[in-house]
């Protein structure tokens, strides 16, 4: 997230009436609901997860392991366990 100078960006009344609740303090102001975004959305990390799941799902599929893609991708056997369950089951569309 950027930070942005409060004097560059709003109106000086509105800085003087914020500086009455917290003056020199940081704030957060938050995202209107309708500009939310899911986690990972931003980054493209969410997509590459589902990427990587997909993969591993496809790779056990093929007689991998479930130790061996443990150890391949760094996760534990019951990670691999619930990503194998959720593409079987639909949570994670292939």
């Amino acid at each position: 997230m950027k930070h942005e100078k409060a004097q560059d960006i709003l109106p000086k009344d509105l800085i003087e009436l914020i500086q009455k609740y917290i003056d020199g303090g940081y704030l957060y102001i938050p995202r209107k609901s309708n500009n939310k975004k899911s986690w990972g959305e931003s980054s493209g990390l969410k997509h590459e997860i589902k990427k990587r799941n997909i993969e591993i799902y496809n790779r056990y599929r093929k007689s991998i392991s479930i130790k061996q893609l443990s150890k391949e991708y760094y996760l534990s056997e019951s990670s691999i366990r619930r990503i194998i369950y959720q593409c079987r089951s639909g949570k994670i569309d292939i």
